[in-house]
């Protein structure tokens, strides 16, 4: 079997947003699965000397633009949260604590935070709100709250995010298939054309 394509995004990238009501299905054509791995973009940002784009005037007038246009060619919803980037700790160290015992449920929970904060425009800041969001899902609130503070999450949430840099992962989202890199949600369709042809 084909090793799993590496999705790798910040709940707080909208951009990681778009590229997420994407790569299943497009991983599932051709027979992937996809590994989900949310990361914080801050310790790269530190390691590039970046900013995040909506801190940058400039930036942020396109981005005003850019984001709900690129939502309706993607025919998705899209609603800019009230406060954005936020730091989204709670929901990446809720997708660790949940993933070693059931990926699945660790994917779908990203899924649903990630759709609520930019699909929404809910804030998923704290540990309750990701908490309401898992709740339709199964998922405990209360120990969802309690597992997020825990020092062996917050740890791995650590590790996973050193390992990324250690992989060049350097904004979001990022998309690995058979170790070949590939930056942002306009580079879907190389992806695509990556896996058809086994490379090009």
């Amino acid at each position: 079997m084909a090793a799993p394509i590496d999705f790798y995004f910040d709940f707080a990238s909208p951009y990681g947003y778009l590229a997420s009501t994407r790569i299943d299905a497009l991983a599932a054509r051709y027979g992937r699965a996809v590994t989900w791995r949310p990361i914080m973009l801050g310790p790269a940002m530190k390691a590039t000397g970046g900013r995040p784009p909506s801190t940058v005037p400039l930036r942020k007038t396109y981005l005003d633009r850019d984001l709900p246009r690129f939502a309706r060619f993607l025919g998705v919803p899209f609603v800019f949260p009230p406060d954005w980037p936020v730091a989204a700790l709670a929901a990446a160290r809720a997708h660790y604590w949940l993933t070693d015992d059931d990926p699945e449920l660790a994917r779908r929970l990203s899924q649903a935070v990630i759709n609520a904060h930019w699909g929404l425009g809910r804030d998923i800041r704290e540990p309750e709100q990701v908490a309401a969001i898992a709740a339709p899902l199964g998922v405990d609130g209360d120990a969802l709250v309690a597992a997020v503070q825990s020092p062996a999450v917050k740890e791995r949430l650590k590790a996973e995010g050193e390992a990324s840099l250690a992989r060049g992962i350097f904004g979001s989202p990022f998309i690995i298939v058979d170790r070949e890199p590939f930056w942002g949600a306009d580079r879907l369709d190389q992806v695509e054309r990556w896996l058809a042809t086994g490379g090009f």
